[in-house]
């Protein structure tokens, strides 16, 4: 039979996930807290798009459902995979709702910006909690119903999708998630969930908040050498915030973490080698010039940041484990201060 998925979350993320799968046969069905989004898709189906042509479809077989419907589940079958795809700050109430509709042997997959297990894990335990990392794929919700990638797919370049337990073996779940991931983009299983985690929060310390409290696109921040500059600090104190931690960190992308670290700390050679990869990655994806990533995303909206459990989080660990992050210090203050209209979104922010 075939398993049953919900998604609690149909943002960015989650709708572009949940849409593929829904399209690839799967049994998914939408859950979100927007009922404008979800009318939307009930009406004229999921629209997603990409880079390429064969990326734009419209998604018209998944199930949809009002966070307010979420009780008639108790009169269906019980999921078997519900991802929650929230932002950091709903994770716990998205999984308490989720939890009672989880089948028997049913799971909770975290496929979420930030580091949430621990979260999900204190309402399901940690039998029922597993992670997936998205790395580098940025995509947008830009309107109801409507999502689009900003970049490229991965492909053999670079593994998009990693599936793993919180114990870091590779069960039949895991290669069941990358079975179904890998139809939708690059994927493996990893060993390794936390150092993924930790080093997807390295890149998006790097680049949420520098984006959300300037108001500048990706490539506009990689051209400014004042804020490229302070994205490189911020990538080099959270590598050596992970490395105390004990996690094993991966590339970021192409920016090797320990090259990362010795740019931000004065290291010519490496800053050179950082900063060109920066300016070619801003140069090579056609989409640069308007893509931000999700906290930019959540400014332009009105949106609530995730600035805390993002920058926020990174200081929060280097001040337990002893390792100074002033650089995420700063930038959680002033993206907090853009948030509550205390000061403008500027590039002057943050020197630039």
């Amino acid at each position: 039979m075939r398993k049953r998925i919900a998604v609690v979350g149909t943002g960015a993320l989650g709708g572009y996930v949940g849409g593929h799968l829904a399209h690839q046969g799967h049994d998914v069905t939408l859950i979100d807290m927007w009922p404008e989004h979800i009318e939307t898709i009930r009406a004229r189906g999921l629209e997603l798009d990409g880079i390429t042509p064969e990326e734009k479809f419209t998604v018209t077989q998944a199930k949809t459902m009002h966070i307010t419907e979420l009780q008639s589940l108790s009169k269906q079958k019980p999921v078997d995979i519900a991802f929650v795809a929230v932002k950091s700050y709903d994770t716990e109430w998205a999984t308490m709702m989720i939890r009672p509709y989880l089948a028997s042997d049913g799971y909770v997959v975290s496929l979420q910006n930030c580091i949430n297990e621990e979260r999900i894990a204190g309402i399901v335990g940690w039998g029922k909690t597993l992670g997936v990392v998205s790395s580098l794929i940025s995509v947008e919700l830009y309107e109801p119903g409507r999502i689009r990638r900003m970049v490229e797919k991965g492909g053999d370049k670079h593994t998009v999708f990693r599936v793993g337990e919180v114990h870091g073996v590779i069960t039949k779940r895991v290669e069941e998630l990358v079975s179904m991931f890998s139809a939708i983009d690059s994927a493996k299983a990893t060993t390794n969930l936390w150092g993924e985690r930790w080093t997807k929060l390295c890149q998006n310390g790097m680049r949420n908040g520098v984006s959300a409290s300037t108001g500048l696109s990706g490539k506009e921040c990689d051209r400014n050498d004042a804020i490229r500059r302070f994205s490189i600090k911020l990538g080099g104190e959270a590598v050596r915030v992970g490395q105390a931690l004990g996690y094993q960190l991966v590339n970021l992308g192409k920016l090797a973490p320990e090259r990362l670290a010795l740019a931000s700390e004065g290291n010519q050679d490496a800053l050179v080698e950082i900063e060109n990869l920066m300016m070619s990655r801003a140069a090579s994806n056609p989409r640069a010039g308007i893509q931000r990533p999700s906290m930019a995303q959540d400014m332009r909206k009105g949106r609530r940041t995730e600035i805390q459990f993002m920058n926020g989080f990174i200081a929060e660990k280097g001040g337990f484990v002893g390792v100074a992050a002033p650089a995420h210090e700063k930038l959680t203050e002033i993206v907090t201060r853009v948030e509550r209209g205390e000061i403008p979104q500027s590039p002057a922010n943050l020197g630039g």
